[in-house]
């Protein structure tokens, strides 16, 4: 085959986008089609945040008005938590059964908070605690009081401007906030958030989020009345270039002996180091060191993985985590609902593509494929191990023998309904070759049962690009295309497929990492949680209040740090 992963340029054709909305938004160009698959094409990404400065007006000023803009200045009455509408599979509970709350937001400025409930093919875990609930609107509350534009905001960035921390007894006391520094690609960023957001909830700390250019225009507010933005006048400098390792990283504090347990004096902020590789900040993960980072006003987290499996072994946090997820698996399910409402632009994306190609099957497949250096094998391997997987866990269907054709039912053909016998596989990968293989497989050969069979593949970039806005856009559309399925396939150590399946609340089946370039044996494996996995756990250098694997609960789970299989807590 030459290169295993080619593109085929008679597979290219664009997004589906209304002429109307293309002339408006100023695109240009000629869409080309060829079979099912769809390519992306231009996209102009509307602008998250823009902050103006004047003469006369503050730039912290400039910030609340765009943020403003950004919730549409409006919101809607409170009402029942509870409003159904019909849409997608019919009566649904658009606010996920009190996850959401309906007051605070502009329906119009973010239709996918409203909306998404009618694509989700449903929720193991609704409704949620009522602790959890709880806590939210809690948390919602502190936001409102302590976030950007508010005065305790604003005293709480002078004192850190200042170098001091607050006066005893003042409100600011109140107020403790966690800024989340983005890193690595978009998958990453988002399980990073949930994980950053948990420890918000339980740390009684106001989570803030710094948002790159790249970053923008992905997702609206989570919260009512308040923004998450971190704004642009806030005093550290440069949080995209602090590295990892900055002289306020809280493990270069500890050795330098500028913070220590007995003591109240402690700096105004403290960098953590909290990613998947080396020299990371492993004391945070240790009672003693929490204890002393409650005394820190703003604690700022770099973080690229899933940690909150490392958050269940800490006593000061264990008995919290299970009130408010009774099931320990839920977390990434029910936290990336509550927090991740993709923007109307990117919404639109979804929509479109769901309505066009898929809507109409009766059974929905996704299939993520992601193929990694370390473990790199050809196409042809790769689609020979998603057929073995396929055959060992019954997902796709299968192929009449040679001279076996089953002829199927016609009636309904064209007839705009749902067919009881149709199955849609979106492909989710960089390549394009699975979607031509599949593709042809179920063109050559008729699938048993008379199923129709219908493969899609929205876009095959070919290689992961970072730093872009465009890109960041049309892969959050395909994470919210492959979470409507029924059935997922994902590759093993992918951050994208952990997405796909925690906002689904599917457990996947997850393909394994080929072992020195070889398809692996067995192929994939069925996993007992939605949870994703957590990249390289720490190993942390206090161990007294470590839970044992009987503590865990049997759905936790973690990734072995080469990525070839996976490690069950039984």
């Amino acid at each position: 085959m030459g290169d295993p992963h080619k593109l085929r340029d008679s597979a290219a054709e664009a997004w589906p986008w209304p002429a109307s909305a293309a002339t408006r938004l100023g695109m240009e160009g000629r869409w080309r089609k060829a079979g099912a698959v769809v390519v992306a094409g231009g996209l102009l990404a509307l602008p998250f945040l823009v902050f103006f400065t004047s003469g006369q007006e503050s730039v912290t000023r400039a910030w609340q008005s765009a943020a403003a803009k950004l919730t549409g200045g409006g919101s809607l009455e409170a009402s029942d938590a509870r409003r159904t509408t019909t849409g997608g599979g019919g009566a649904t509970d658009e606010l996920l059964s009190g996850l959401l709350v309906r007051g605070g937001f502009d329906r119009g400025s973010c239709l996918s908070r409203f909306e998404s409930a009618q694509y989700f093919k449903h929720s193991p875990y609704a409704p949620p605690s009522a602790y959890l609930l709880r806590k939210l609107r809690a948390y919602e509350a502190r936001h409102k009081k302590c976030g950007p534009g508010t005065p305790l905001y604003a005293m709480s960035v002078e004192r850190l401007r200042s170098g001091s921390g607050p006066g005893a007894g003042t409100e600011t006391e109140y107020c403790n906030y966690l800024v989340w520094l983005p890193y690595n690609g978009l998958g990453n960023r988002m399980l990073s958030l949930i994980s950053t957001f948990l420890y918000a909830l339980l740390s009684d700390r106001v989570l803030l989020v710094h948002v790159p250019a790249d970053f923008a225009d992905l997702f609206c507010e989570p919260f009512p009345d308040a923004t998450w933005v971190l704004p642009p006048d806030f005093p550290v400098a440069n949080l995209s270039d602090l590295g990892r390792s900055p002289e306020q990283s809280y493990r270069n504090l500890v050795a330098d002996k500028k913070i220590a347990a007995n003591t109240t004096a402690v700096p105004p902020w403290v960098f953590l180091n909290l990613c998947h590789e080396k020299d990371v900040d492993e004391l945070f993960y240790c009672g003693a060191d929490q204890l002393v980072l409650a005394k820190v006003k703003w604690l700022l987290a770099f973080s690229d993985k899933y940690f909150v499996p490392s958050l269940y072994s800490m006593g000061e946090f264990r008995g919290e985590i299970h009130r408010l997820f009774p099931a320990l698996e839920s977390v990434s399910h029910l936290l990336s609902r509550y927090l991740f409402h993709p923007t109307n632009s990117v919404w639109g994306l979804v929509t479109r593509y769901y309505n066009s190609y898929l809507a109409q099957a009766s059974r929905r497949i996704g299939v993520q494929i992601r193929i990694f250096d370390f473990a790199r094998i050809s196409a042809d391997d790769m689609y020979t191990q998603i057929l073995a997987c396929s055959r060992q866990e019954h997902i796709l269907p299968e192929i009449e023998a040679a001279g076996n054709l089953t002829t199927t039912n016609n009636s309904t053909a064209g007839s705009g309904t749902v067919q009881h016998d149709t199955t849609a596989i979106l492909i989710a990968s960089l390549y394009a070759d699975y979607y031509e293989m599949l593709k042809l497989r179920y063109y050559e050969h008729a699938a048993e049962g008379g199923v129709r069979v219908s493969v899609f593949q929205p876009t095959h970039a070919k290689v992961q690009v970072t730093g872009q806005r465009g890109h960041n856009q049309k892969a959050l559309a395909e994470i919210y295309l492959l979470s409507f399925s029924e059935e997922l396939i994902t590759s093993g150590t992918s951050t994208f497929g952990y997405m796909s399946a925690s906002l689904a609340g599917l457990r996947p089946t997850m393909l394994y990492s080929a072992r020195q370039h070889r398809a692996p044996e067995p192929p994939c494996v069925r996993m007992v949680t939605m949870d994703p996995c957590q990249h390289r756990p720490v190993s942390m250098e206090c161990q007294a209040n470590a839970v044992t694997k009987e503590d865990l609960a049997r759905h936790v789970m973690t990734c072995e740090d080469e990525g070839l299989g996976i490690k069950l807590f039984d």
